[in-house]
């Protein structure tokens, strides 16, 4: 008996979101993020090194997204966060997080995490591996 395959396959599964300026994100994630980047007539596809990718497209009436759309687990946040510092990166603050003095929010409910904004102000951030 042949085997039913769903409609909504999870063989290529990727996020997306906008940006405002093609050019400012290639050079943002790309030289200050790390991250691989090709860019396609479509826009930028970033290559994760789970293997995983999401794409970013260029949207005239972008709005910035007001949550976080990209988390970057890492071993040592604040190495992390000292490192994009460095290459110029602000780390935001949020009312009703207690944040240090290079805004990591340290709780005992979950993990040591920052968060910046991309060149098109949309909300990332840098948080511990469990």
């Amino acid at each position: 008996m042949d085997k039913e395959y769903p409609m909504v396959s999870t063989s290529n599964v990727f996020s997306s979101y906008s940006v405002n300026d093609l050019d400012a994100a290639q050079s943002f994630y790309g030289d200050v993020v790390g991250l691989e980047v090709d860019r396609t007539p479509m826009g930028l596809d970033l290559h994760l090194e789970s293997g995983g990718h999401v794409f970013l497209y260029p949207k005239k009436a972008h709005v910035a997204a007001s949550y976080t759309v990209l988390n970057f687990g890492v071993d040592d946040v604040e190495a992390a966060v000292d490192e994009l510092v460095g290459k110029g990166v602000q780390f935001e603050r949020y009312v009703g997080f207690d944040q240090d003095a290079k805004g990591i929010s340290r709780s005992p409910d979950g993990p040591a995490i920052a968060w910046f904004k991309d060149p098109a102000r949309n909300v990332l951030a840098i948080l511990s591996n469990p």
